[in-house]
């Protein structure tokens, strides 16, 4: 039988997890739609996706189908409304210049300069003489153009207007508000629909008021003469609905502030959000352009052109996308008829079908079932030789090995972590033993014999709670004391250099802890702490007992350290002998209590110098507790 390598596990708690799916697992874990398909059997899963793989392709063609007669019957529609708003933005221009070009012709008829040399003059004994002379270009003016409903030359001698409308009667031109308007803007103008000031029938007109000029000497002079030219509002807006095509479609004169140019009676209140400001806003400034807006729900196709004579004026057409796309119903509902059949062939051949296809996949199933239930003698059996049938002789394979490979696991691993541990914590500084034994030489060439047996005995202390038995754990009063013995080594080394203080819970001194923890600690504040200095070095090691915790905690007074290059070390070690003490400690804290059993923290103190606190789970026991000591071994 072939032996496959067994996994190499990191700590004992990746050992008792080991039945439960990997981390990285989890961490692709699909969404609950993903989990929800994966609770339901591999049967119904093969019949879903049948059904949805007809259902899908179905509703995708007819879908593209119905988009791209949508698109087409869109795009032309909208091409033809904006031809339809731009002729007839076109059609108005081109009326609008007409009646310009019939006011600048008036102004420059004889009548009208030999009436200016009147203003000019301010002789008002000629008014009935002017009034009776510029009918014929009234009548002119009115005749080319039909939309003209009145006309109207103010000037400081008096009003001269056709006869045939009824002049209102104290209704100056420049006390109007078209002359203030005017005013503000300084040049002449069109205003939008209102009612007509200057004329007894109060018609809804649209004015264009123009100054006159007198033609004299080659250039021309303002004498405060304006031309008020009124042209009806509906014929206005007849004139641009003529071109125009009705139906469901809506139309307006608007200006630039979204305001309305002249009243256009072409659609219902379902259009009346043509006068929201938001709607005004998305008229931009372009000679022309399109765009959908949205209004309670509904999309409307919106397309605009301005008047090339007056830019600030466009004609609006507003037309609604459902009732667009009212014509392709019909074909919606067909591709829903034929998707909704042919799903339902789909659920009788799929149900069908995923039975014939997993007969082997369930036989197979019931076998994992009794080896669930730990039957490992049964075997899988098939006359096929399909892939499902390959699965379950290698299963069967995999039954015959399972039992001993499992056995293997266990005990290779139980091994390999206990090896671990005791090669972790034999990990000690050669050069401390070094260091002692000449020191003692010394001391006996020096005749200092009670220091020599000090640390003679010291050391023999240490030696043997090293050992400890073979124990992996000890009490912490057996740690303390290990702790001792070392600092008075050092003391007889580095004689001035330091003295250390050891405060313990007197009920935490029963406390198991893994040995050799506080050891290196010490040592880490002697030989880096007090590296720059000769005296005065400080240590406390603290031992708290909380609720579920044992503190551990091993401070000095010295340079201090980094705790973010410290940790970076931890993770990345360099190369060499120096350094291994914290990450020591770190690795044995994992392989005996997994990665949250135990908590190892870096930090200053007030005084400058380093921290380091170990919280450990709080177990006791005692000298002799075997159950302290069986549980000092590595969890499987």
């Amino acid at each position: 039988m072939t032996q496959q390598p067994l996994p190499r596990y990191r700590s004992a708690s990746a050992s008792r997890s080991s039945a439960s799916p990997p981390h990285d697992y989890k961490a692709i874990r699909p969404f609950w739609l993903g989990r929800l398909l994966y609770s339901i059997s591999f049967k119904r899963r093969l019949w879903l996706t049948f059904v949805l793989l007809i259902t899908v392709g179905l509703a995708s063609v007819g879908t593209i189908a119905y988009l791209i007669a949508a698109s087409e019957i869109q795009r032309t529609a909208l091409q033809a409304s904006r031809d339809t708003v731009n002729q007839s933005a076109q059609i108005v221009s081109e009326r609008m210049k007409n009646i310009g070009t019939a006011v600048r012709a008036l102004m420059f008829s004889d009548a009208f300069q030999d009436m200016m040399l009147d203003v000019q003059r301010g002789d008002r004994d000629g008014y009935y003489k002017w009034l009776s002379l510029l009918q014929p270009a009234f009548s002119q003016v009115k005749f080319n153009d039909s939309i003209i409903h009145s006309m109207l030359i103010a000037t400081p001698i008096g009003d001269f207007y056709p006869t045939s409308n009824v002049r209102s009667a104290g209704a100056s031109f420049y006390e109007s508000g078209l002359y203030a308007e005017f005013k503000a803007q300084g040049r002449g103008f069109w205003t939008s629909g209102h009612a007509d000031p200057l004329f007894k029938d109060g018609e809804r007109v649209v004015s264009l008021v123009a100054e006159g000029v007198l033609d004299v000497s080659d250039h021309m002079r303002t004498l405060d003469v304006f031309v008020v030219v009124n042209v009806r509002e509906s014929d206005l807006v007849d004139l641009f609905m003529d071109s125009l095509s009705r139906g469901d479609n809506a139309y307006a004169f608007l200006d630039s502030a979204g305001g309305r140019v002249a009243s256009a009676a072409t659609a219902d209140a379902a259009y009346d959000f043509m006068n929201d400001p938001g709607f005004g806003a998305r008229l931009t400034p372009a000679t022309s352009g399109d765009f959908f807006y949205r209004h309670h729900g509904d999309d409307y196709l919106v397309n605009f052109s301005r008047l090339p004579v007056k830019e600030e004026w466009m004609i609006v057409g507003v037309q609604s996308k459902a009732k667009l796309l009212a014509k392709l119903s019909g074909i919606k509902r067909a591709t829903i008829a034929v998707v909704a059949g042919f799903v339902l062939l789909s659920l009788v051949i799929a149900n069908r079908l995923t039975y014939v296809l997993l007969r082997p996949l369930f036989q197979l199933q019931r076998v994992m079932k009794r080896v669930e239930e730990n039957d490992l003698a049964v075997r899988y059996e098939s006359p096929y030789m399909d892939e499902v049938t390959q699965v379950g002789f290698r299963f069967n394979r995999m039954l015959e090995e399972i039992g001993q490979l499992i056995d293997d696991v266990k005990s290779r691993e139980r091994d390999k972590r206990r090896a671990e541990f005791k090669a972790l914590t034999a990990q000690m500084d050669p050069h401390f033993f070094y260091n002692t034994l000449h020191t003692i030489h010394c001391k006996s060439v020096l005749g200092e014999n009670e220091d020599v047996s000090k640390m003679i005995l010291a050391l023999s202390h240490m030696f043997q709670l090293s050992l400890s038995g073979g124990r992996e754990r000890i009490t912490l009063r057996e740690e303390l004391e290990h702790v001792g013995n070392y600092v008075a080594i050092q003391q007889k080394s580095y004689e001035r250099l330091f003295r250390c203080r050891i405060e313990a819970d007197p009920e935490a001194l029963d406390c198991l802890v893994p040995k050799i923890m506080l050891q290196p600690l010490v040592e880490n504040s002697i030989l880096h702490g007090f590296s720059d200095r000769g005296e005065g070095g400080d240590i406390r090691v603290i031992a708290e007992l909380g609720e579920d915790a044992l503190l551990l905690t091993v401070e000095d007074n010295g340079s201090g350290f980094d705790p973010a290059k410290v940790r970076e070390r931890m993770a990345n070690p360099p190369s060499g002998k120096h350094g291994y003490a914290l990450r020591n400690i770190a690795q044995r804290l994992q392989l005996f209590y997994g990665e949250e059993g135990a908590a190892f923290r870096l930090e200053h103190t007030e005084s400058g110098g380093a921290r380091i606190t170990l919280r450990l789970p709080r177990e006791e026991g005692g000298v002799n507790d075997e159950a302290g000591e069986n549980r000092a071994h590595v969890r499987d």
